[in-house]
């Protein structure tokens, strides 16, 4: 079976000229993978507050220092010198640069989620819109070979039509430490809901794979172990102060850290971090905190259930008690997909045969960390981005704001049962913030 991507069409070659707007590790691949993937990539400007991170792109690209700023708002101040801007400023740091690089005409690679609340998120996709710009977030895993081919599988009929799916993301439990518990993501007052943060691409996935919207949704989950009354007795603040349990802990920062060399380039915000700049990660910030005693508040374990509009249903479970990765199951009328995402090809049972088929998955990336680019959906949407805007490409796995923005509101009507323990019916919450948004519109004017 032949897995196909229509994103390339011989023609004279019209360069994308982009801006990046935050330099940290998701702005930097991008840039880089349009670098290398993209002839027709071409990066003008960075702004990044952090001159190492800002610099690192300079050199990178040949940039002048002209084109570099240490602020958003200076390079947004500037007569409009790119067809598009890539933002991937911390998640609540979206809105603004998003909003004014809307409102000067760019185009928009956006990092996930879109904004950390419905209301900005709705704001996104209606300047968008009213100014007839695109707007891509960058939910990756539509562009992995892994789900492209769960995609033609459906819409092919080899499954028959969809009655539900059981999807599993396996967060990991040092990604969990490193991101959730220690990281930038860790507390939704500073970030967003982990359903959002972490899982909108999985709620997007889905929504994607049936082709329908979603109707109802219910969810149960919290934060259960990384909690202070788990903390081993005699525990210090920091991992390196001495812990008692120092040697049995899987989260012990030296380990994960310094030996392991795991995360390191976030923990020390350096692309090519030295033994100095690790050590200091782990005694002067978050990064070496007992996981048992961070202000962290987000889920780390939550079930999702979702009814689409046809009828059929999703299980989701999102969890940080694994060794991470991504497992489906897909069950039509007239077969069954199983899959994972370290597999280099797909189950297909089929109910009238009895037989299982192996179908392999060209091009596979089995690696869906952030080493491995998330399964390839990383070079795949920059590439899918970059064939966009010069009319290249003729796929379905690029999506407009206005879906991205409904699959955000699905995750925040998660949180929402999940925090009040009712089932969110998503007609009437969708038009009760839609109401709630527009009348903060009249009152601002």
């Amino acid at each position: 079976m032949q897995q196909t991507e229509n994103c390339v069409t011989p023609i004279p070659m019209k360069k994308v000229r982009a801006v990046l707007i935050g330099a940290g590790d998701r702005g930097t691949i991008y840039a880089k993978l349009g670098k290398e993937s993209c002839p027709e990539f071409e990066l003008v400007g960075v702004a990044d507050p952090d001159p190492v991170r800002r610099n690192y792109i300079r050199d990178l690209f040949e940039l002048p220092e002209s084109a570099c700023y240490e602020r958003w708002e200076t390079l947004l101040g500037q007569p409009k010198m790119a067809d598009a801007a890539i933002i991937a400023t911390q998640d609540r740091m979206h809105y603004e640069p998003a909003m004014k690089a809307i409102s000067l005409g760019y185009h928009l690679l956006l990092e996930k989620p879109a904004a950390p609340t419905a209301e900005e998120c709705l704001q996104i996709a209606e300047a968008a819109q009213a100014r007839g710009v695109e707007v891509v977030v960058c939910h990756v895993l539509r562009f992995t070979p892994f789900f492209r081919l769960l995609k033609q599988i459906v819409d092919e009929g080899r499954i028959g039509k969809i009655v539900n799916i059981v999807h599993v993301e396996e967060v990991g439990n040092v990604h969990q430490s490193h991101s959730f518990v220690r990281g930038n993501w860790r507390n939704s007052k500073t970030s967003a809901p982990m359903i959002l943060a972490k899982s909108c691409h999985d709620i997007d996935i889905l929504q994607w794979l049936l082709g329908e919207k979603c109707t109802r949704v219910q969810s149960f989950g919290s934060l259960s172990y990384f909690r202070r009354e788990n903390m081993p007795e005699g525990a210090p603040e920091y991992c390196y102060q001495g812990c008692p349990a120092g040697d049995t802990c899987p989260y012990n920062s030296q380990i994960v850290y310094q030996k392991r060399r795991m995360f390191t380039t976030t923990a020390t915000r350096k692309h090519t971090p030295t033994e100095e700049d690790i050590r200091k990660a782990i005694t002067e910030t978050d990064y070496g905190r007992c996981v048992f005693q961070s202000d962290n508040n987000v889920v780390d374990h939550q079930v999702v259930n979702l009814e689409y509009e046809d009828g059929a249903t999703v299980s989701f479970t999102m969890s940080a008690f694994n060794k991470g990765g991504r497992k489906i199951r897909i069950m039509g009328t007239k077969g069954e997909i199983n899959a994972e995402m370290s597999w280099d090809h797909v189950d297909l049972f089929d109910f009238l045969t009895r037989t299982t088929t192996q179908i392999k998955i060209a091009d596979a990336i089995r690696d869906e960390t952030i080493n491995g680019g998330h399964g390839g959906g990383d070079r795949g949407i920059i590439r899918t981005f970059c064939a966009y805007l010069t009319g290249n490409y003729h796929g379905n796995t690029i999506t407009d704001i206005g879906t991205s923005v409904e699959n955000h509101l699905t995750a925040f009507a998660a949180e929402e049962a999940r925090l009040n323990g009712n089932t969110v019916a998503m007609k009437k919450f969708a038009e009760e913030l839609r109401a709630s948004f527009a009348e903060t519109g009249k009152r601002q004017k």
